[in-house]
């Protein structure tokens, strides 16, 4: 499962793992030895400064076409109807969640799940409550809200590289960025409407709302409600966040100089963090190189660390971030990232919530069932828990700091969050079941464990960093 939230309720669950379809290009024709079956997708890695003509020439001849290559990182995203195109380029460049999925399911047929739709948004009809007595989340963080209370710039871009964001919620629709929103599914960017608009899920909307949700006396009022949100659309109606899909919205997003993004998802096909192989590594190569590039181009990555509650601590051996136990998150685990975990509302960390020492660097409000994080949905609000729904917390944290500091760059806007957050000793008893044993364990110290990292998140931020532009622009 690529959403990282946990609903509280059936009904909102049901909408966010839905059937979708496939969306891939037609194979290379007319090739002597190519076959012409279902058309999958795949994600191609080069050797850094291959030139696009000679990038297209190799995946044509290995009966493929190009979609999309980003030169930038030497990454390619082609289609194939040729069960060999794989091979032909190499197991160790290739890869295709498509292919993974059918290969799964003939070896395990599951009924396929009931499409359901979403509720059009009739902005009349949204309740117009003021319902921030319920944001308990908000104050857990101190975000306080009112004419005096940070609230950030129009100017400072958020991308929520998600399910989609309603454009007509009404506590949404002043913060979308239309003009940088758009579908990355296929694995290159399409800025029309339909691309970027969600189908089937709440879950981008409801990440969305809590970063930038509208302070107007209404509904729900998100961290940084002055901030804006594109809706860069990565998980399709399935609840899939294919590698194409991320490194598109990785480089969308640094295209259009967004400073910061998040992340509520982990990348498919696996249902398990913990998994090796030469697939494995390509995808982690190509998230590596798209994260690396995009924070070189000052855009920070906000991840959640999944609710698999896994241990993603690094091995001790190798001494650097990265699959220790066989367990990784993506993207949340790449060095660049900010890896959030979730607490619930008694300040532990949720029972769902991944968590590793030299991982999680802050956490935040996730959740646990009886008392979720309520956001915007479309038609209205709900609430859902998960490590998608504390990742936006930090975000919009983040997103406070960055229209404090408009010359700060990612390094700098990170070591400012890690210093601002309320530090978190480990739990002397972590037995969230009762039956003796603890569910998990935590390492380190109260100003850096592998539950809590630096701590909990605060808002209002501290002092925006000081000093000149970032070196990592």
């Amino acid at each position: 499962m690529s959403l990282l939230a946990r609903p509280l309720r059936a009904a909102v669950c049901a909408v966010l793992l839905l059937s979708g379809c496939l969306v891939a290009g037609p194979a290379a024709a007319g090739e002597s030895g190519c076959a012409h079956g279902r058309a999958l997708r795949y994600v191609v890695t080069f050797d850094r400064g291959t030139p696009e003509a000679a990038a297209r020439a190799e995946i044509e001849d290995a009966c493929g076409t190009t979609t999309v290559y980003y030169p930038q990182i030497a990454v390619a995203v082609a289609t194939s109807g040729d069960p060999g195109f794989g091979g032909r380029i190499g197991l160790d460049r290739a890869f295709s969640a498509q292919a993974e999925r059918l290969a799964a399911q003939r070896a395990d047929v599951k009924p396929q799940p009931v499409r359901a739709t979403l509720p059009a948004t009739d902005p009349a009809k949204v309740p117009a409550a003021d319902l921030s007595g319920q944001q308990w989340d908000m104050r857990m963080i101190g975000a306080a809200h009112g004419p005096d209370s940070p609230a950030g710039r129009r100017d400072v871009v958020v991308g929520v590289l998600d399910s989609g964001i309603d454009p007509a919620h009404p506590d949404l629709t002043g913060a979308l960025d239309r003009g940088d929103s758009a579908g990355c599914l296929t694995g290159a960017p399409d800025r029309s409407p339909s691309a970027w608009a969600p189908t089937t899920s709440v879950h981008g909307t409801h990440v969305a709302g809590i970063i930038a949700a509208a302070d107007d006396g209404h509904g729900v009022t998100g961290v940084a409600p002055g901030v804006s949100v594109a809706s860069v659309k990565v998980i399709d109606d399935r609840g899939y966040a294919d590698p194409e899909a991320a490194v598109c919205g990785l480089m969308w997003a640094a295209a259009r100089h967004m400073r910061l993004t998040n992340s509520s998802f982990f990348v498919n096909p696996w249902t398990l963090s913990c998994i090796r192989g030469h697939d494995r590594g390509v995808v982690r190569e190509v998230l590596a190189r798209a994260v690396e590039y995009s924070t070189s181009a000052g855009t920070l990555n906000v991840a959640a660390a999944t609710n698999e509650a896994v241990d993603l601590t690094p091995s001790a051996r190798s001494g650097a971030r990265g699959p220790g136990n066989g367990c990784e998150a993506l993207p949340a685990g790449l060095r660049d990232v900010v890896a959030v975990s979730a607490v619930g509302p008694d300040r532990v960390k949720a029972g769902y919530s991944s968590y590793g020492l030299g991982v999680i660097d802050v956490t935040a409000p996730g959740g646990e069932a009886g008392g979720c994080v309520l956001s915007t949905v479309p038609g209205g609000y709900a609430p859902l828990c998960g490590t998608s729904m504390a990742a936006p917390h930090v975000t919009g944290a983040l997103a406070l700091l960055a229209s404090a500091a408009p010359e700060a760059g990612p390094r700098q806007l990170r070591r400012t969050l890690e210093a601002g957050a309320a530090p978190m000793a480990c739990p002397a008893d972590y037995d969230l079941t009762g039956d003796g044993l603890q569910d998990a364990y935590c390492a380190g110290y109260e100003g850096y464990n592998g539950f809590y990292g630096h701590g909990l998140v605060t808002v209002p931020a501290p002092a925006a960093p000081a000093g000149g532009p970032d070196p990592a622009r």
